[in-house]
């Protein structure tokens, strides 16, 4: 079975893609030498995975772990969000603790998000683009004008230029719990935003069928932790194939998409993000993704 976990990391020659094996990063393509779009390319195959198995010897790498640990905007060598010009796409009400939350958060609306639980068509919206994304240790920004503001750590499904599901990584859908509860017709609004969406450490490529993840969120604020949760997407009330499958319907996606296909962590009511909390999701087989709060800059 083919696996192989990609990274997309910033040098001071410009971003570049590399296979991590044996605590190195190996890289394998530039921005550069790709016109910006080595991922998108990679999604036209019917077996991404495959194509980077094979090693290079004498091919350039970066100590892993330096890379990993390296904020961003730093000279030296740090991650970005695994993505080029793919489009990120997330599905809502997926998991019954989601459903609850959204019944509980809108008054006057709560069938909606009752029915859609259960009903054959998914919540399915835009999140954003690569601009809007933010990698391992990039911050994630929550608005100015909430109150309520929460992340929602998932998987996100990484899905080719065909339909076919290429792979997977850590995602937070960062989202304005009040806006949304005001009125449904707010949430473009609520979850469509600068940084409200983060994505890795590293995209994991894998041909298994119907993996099952453990997510894990810890939130700290000043040096302790205020929020922390565990859930297995065997919960999930749609499968990631029956997602991805909804996408495709009647749309196409040349470069490939991601989907991030929901929470079941949800914070209770009063909780709320605020500037400087360190939110950390970890998911075995993938890595953790890690984020700081900002807002108002």
């Amino acid at each position: 079975m083919a696996d192989v976990l990609l990274a997309r990391c910033a040098l001071p020659t410009g971003p570049a893609w590399g296979v991590l094996a044996d605590d190195r990063i190996e890289l394998v393509a530039s921005d550069a030498g790709t016109n910006g779009g080595f991922l998108a390319s990679l999604l036209q195959l019917p077996h991404p995975a495959r194509a980077l198995l094979e090693r290079r010897p004498g091919a350039p790498s970066l100590e892993a772990s330096a890379v990993m640990t390296a904020p961003p905007g730093a000279a030296a060598p740090h991650l970005l969000a695994p993505l080029d010009l793919q489009e990120v796409w997330a599905a809502g009400v997926t998991y019954e603790r989601s459903r609850v939350a959204r019944m509980e958060e809108t008054a006057g609306a709560e069938t909606f998000y009752d029915k859609v639980y259960t009903a054959e068509r998914p919540e399915l919206f835009f999140k954003g683009a690569a601009s809007r994304v933010s990698g391992h240790n990039g911050p994630i920004r929550i608005r100015r004008d909430a109150a309520w503001n929460v992340p929602e750590p998932e998987i996100a499904v990484l899905v080719g230029a065909h339909g076919g599901i290429a792979g997977y990584t850590v995602g937070n859908d960062v989202s304005s719990r009040d806006i949304e509860g005001d009125n449904p017709l707010y949430l473009p609004q609520a979850k469509i935003y600068r940084e409200s969406c983060a994505l890795g450490p590293v995209v994991w490529l894998t041909e298994e069928a119907s993996p099952v993840f453990d997510i894990a969120i810890t939130i700290q604020r000043r040096g302790g932790v205020v929020y922390e949760g565990k859930i297995s997407t065997a919960a999930m009330r749609r499968s990631f194939a029956d997602l991805a499958d909804w996408l495709f319907r009647d749309n196409t996606f040349p470069a490939g998409a991601y989907l991030l296909t929901g929470t079941g962590l949800v914070p209770e009511a009063g909780f709320s993000l605020a500037p400087e909390d360190r939110v950390s999701i970890t998911v075995p087989r993938i890595g953790t993704l890690a984020n700081h709060v900002v807002q108002g800059r």
